[in-house]
């Protein structure tokens, strides 16, 4: 039956390795703010060892960090990145860049344009969404500890 609900059953199985994240829950909630913090950055790719070096140096929860990188993931990339440009745009007062052809000169040249609002933008997200996701998961931790969440209905065998 599982089979047929795979995606629900994923969610439901991360949900509770976040719930079962052992350690304070101002900890956790470090964690998770750090994570969100730097998946909200433009390092694509390289986030989650740069969160879990980063939870390592300050000494917060590694899995924390690690799961609250994946705000960003192929889904919502586009749509975050896009809102960031846009605001660093906007805030830097920017024109908006078209796109040219595709050379490397081209990109290199186009890269200060883009990059930098990016940056600008990304840094102010992850302000916001860290300290949003902090204050959340500081009062929703202790919540889902007491949660009982039932097992997933295991197929009967039939005789």
């Amino acid at each position: 039956m599982w089979r047929r609900f795979g995606l629900i059953r994923q969610l439901k199985l991360n949900l509770l390795k976040f719930i079962r994240l052992r350690g304070a829950p101002d900890e956790i909630a470090k964690g998770t703010a750090l994570g969100i913090f730097i998946g909200m950055t433009p390092t694509m790719g390289f986030q989650m060892p740069i969160a879990i070096f980063f939870a390592f140096l300050l000494k917060e929860n590694k899995l924390a960090a690690a799961l609250g990188v994946w705000i960003t993931n192929p889904v919502t990339a586009p749509v975050i990145y896009g809102l960031q440009y846009e605001a660093g745009r906007l805030l830097l007062g920017l024109p908006r860049v078209g796109l040219p052809e595709l050379t490397f000169e081209s990109l290199k040249a186009m890269g200060g344009e883009v990059l930098l609002p990016l940056c600008l933008g990304s840094l102010i997200f992850g302000v916001v969404c860290g300290a949003l996701a902090y204050a959340l998961t500081l009062r929703a931790v202790p919540l889902f500890k007491v949660w009982n969440i039932p097992r997933w209905p295991r197929p009967r065998n039939r005789v």
